[in-house]
This record gives structure tokens, C-alpha cells and sequence, in this order.
């Protein structure tokens, strides 16, 4: 029963951020299959080779040296670190060389990252909350730690893989082949380095409360400023729909009313709402989708010209967006 327990907290909790991460993204929403891929492949592939990796490294330390200090200190600053952020980084990789046209901004690579952390989360959390926790403990125990794991440290790994997701996002939209080698490295880099940093500094505090507000006083600060990165990827995608759908208005691909609510996050949900009792959600939904899709290739195409056939891609969105127009009331 434990175990069960451990399973639905763990796994429940990191879905429900995902959800978050997915309702912070605006504009443009990414495919769920395609986020569902790379949330599995973080729970099982990721999290499963990154137990096997770190458990085996470890032991071989502890044999070699004989301390068990040693072996935490080598695999919690060094090991886990390397290991864990290059297994979670496959996904985003993965997303960004295979569905490139998919990987459209910064807040993409953001959203990507977050959600392959989080299904890593939902098995690294099951298992602390059900060993650490359950069986160390019983209920209490399990509470504790679910505390612990859920609330004061359960957005740990999406900041530290977000990080190579803006370094992926960064080089697709740029032309410098320096900094498109650079910016990927860099940023799986700091990944490594900011998770390293929380395990040597939890090996380092002090145990008890005093240990856990420091801690978790630290690690806020960091996801703070990732959610000010957040806010400003959102702010610019917003811009972007301003600059380049003003042109569908003169043209009268949409109206001005379109544009306007097009333009703002708030009016597009109030949008989606009002269409659900109007029977046209899914066509209202997919129009704004449509017009988020097509200000991101605009600027594309813009920045990069005809890389990855842009203009193509264009002039569907744009005649998908002229044709559900008239079924989208504002």
C-alpha cells in the first residue's frame, strides 16, 4: 500500500506540474504527444538508466576508497550531475533534431525540458517518498517526505534542465554556427553546475529545519528567476503575434477583433471558454493555435529565410487561418 501510495504522489505531482509548465505556455501550445513522449522517456529511460549508472559509479568509489562520504560527496556533486541532465537532455535533443519545426522559441525549449524533468521527478520522487520515506517511517514518514520532495524541492529538476532547452532554443533561432555549437553546450553546462550545487549543498547544511529553510531558500531564488525567463519568453511571443498578424488585418485574413484577442493570453482563454457553449471550441482553439504557429514561422522566416521550408509552411497556416476565421466569434 506504501508503494502504491509513494507511485500516486510521485507521478500525480509531477503531472500536475507539467500542467503547469503546459498552461504557462500561452501561445502556442506543443503537441501532448509529443510532450507525453518525452515525460515517459524521462520517467523510464532517463530515471531508470541514470538508478543503474549512479548506483553502480558510486559502489565503485565506496570500493575503492572505502568512505562513504566520499562516495555520496563523488556521486551527489559529480556523478548525478552528468549523468541525470545528459539522460533528461536526450528527450529535448531528440525534440529538437527530429520535430525541429516544433522547437519554435525559448519558452518551446523551456516547456520540453520541464516536462522530461518531470517525468524523471515522478520516479525519483516515488522512490525517495516510498524508501526514505514509508519504509523508514510508515505514514508519517511518507508525508514528510512527500513534503520535502513535492514542495520545497519539486521543481529542482525542471529548472536545471531548462537550461539546456534554452541553449537548444537558442541556437535553432540563430544563424551563427558559433553560437549554435555554444549555446547548447552552455547550457547543459549550468544545468549540471546548478544540480551539483543543490546536492553538495544539502551534503554540506545542516541537518534539521535550519538545513531545509537555507536550502530551500536558495533553491527558490533560482526557480524565481526562471519563472521571470519565463515570463519575458511569453511577453516577447506575444510582441511577435502583434508585429506579424497586423498585416492578416489589413489583408483580411482576420478581423481586427481576431487580432486583438489573438494578441492576449487572457482574451484567448475567455475566447475558448465562451466557444464551449457555443459548440465551436475545437475550431476556436485551433484558430488561435494557428495564429500563434504562424507569428513563430513569420519570425523565422524572417531571422533564417527559407531554412526547413518556411515560406511553405506560411501559406498553409495562413489559408487554415483564413479558413476558420469565419467560425471564431469575438
Amino acid at each position: 500500500m506504501g508503494l502504491i501510495a509513494s507511485g500516486f504522489i510521485g507521478f500525480s505531482t509531477a503531472l500536475l506540474f507539467a500542467y503547469i509548465l503546459y498552461w504557462l505556455d500561452r501561445y502556442e501550445k506543443e503537441p501532448l504527444l509529443l510532450l507525453g513522449g518525452v515525460f515517459i522517456w524521462g520517467a523510464v529511460i532517463a530515471a531508470g538508466s541514470a538508478f543503474l549508472i549512479n548506483t553502480t559509479l558510486g559502489l565503485g568509489i565506496y570500493v575503492f576508497t572505502n568512505s562513504s562520504f566520499a562516495s555520496d560527496f563523488a556521486t551527489g556533486s559529480f556523478i548525478a550531475p552528468l549523468v541525470e541532465e545528459s539522460l533528461k537532455g536526450m528527450a529535448v535533443l531528440a525534440v529538437f533534431l527530429v520535430f525541429r519545426n516544433e522547437f519554435d522559441s525559448v519558452l518551446d525549449g523551456i516547456i520540453y525540458a520541464g516536462v522530461a524533468a518531470l517525468g524523471f521527478a515522478a520516479t525519483e520522487n516515488t522512490y525517495y517518498i516510498y524508501t526514505y520515506g514509508f519504509q523508514e517511517s510508515g505514514w508519517s514518514g511518507l508525508l514528510g517526505m512527500t513534503f520535502i520532495r513535492t514542495v520545497l524541492v519539486g521543481w529542482q529538476h525542471p529548472f536545471y534542465t531548462a537550461f539546456f532547452g534554452i541553449g537548444l532554443a537558442t541556437a535553432r533561432l540563430n544563424k551563427n554556427w558559433f553560437v549554435k555549437i555554444l549555446t547548447p553546450v552552455l547550457g547543459l553546462s549550468i544545468g549540471m553546475f546548478t544540480h551539483g550545487f543543490h546536492n553538495t549543498m544539502a551534503l554540506f547544511l545542516p541537518d534539521g529545519w535550519v538545513g531545509l529553510a537555507i536550502g530551500t531558500a536558495i533553491d527558490w531564488s533560482g526557480w524565481l528567476l526562471m519563472l521571470g525567463i519565463i515570463t519575458w519568453a511569453t511577453w516577447r511571443e506575444g510582441q511577435n503575434l502583434k508585429k506579424y498578424l497586423a498585416a492578416e488585418v489589413q489583408a483580411k485574413t482576420i478581423t481586427p477583433s481576431h487580432y486583438h484577442t489573438a494578441c492576449s493570453a487572457w482574451l484567448q482563454m475567455f475566447a475558448r471558454t465562451a466557444a464551449i457553449f457555443t459548440g465551436k471550441y475545437f475550431k476556436t482553439a485551433r484558430f488561435y493555435q494557428v495564429c500563434g504557429e504562424y507569428a513563430h514561422k513569420r519570425r523565422q522566416y524572417a531571422t533564417l529565410g527559407d531554412e526547413g521550408g518556411n515560406l511553405a509552411t506560411l501559406q498553409k497556416l495562413r489559408v487554415e487561418m483564413a479558413q476558420l476565421a469565419p467560425y471564431v466569434q469575438v
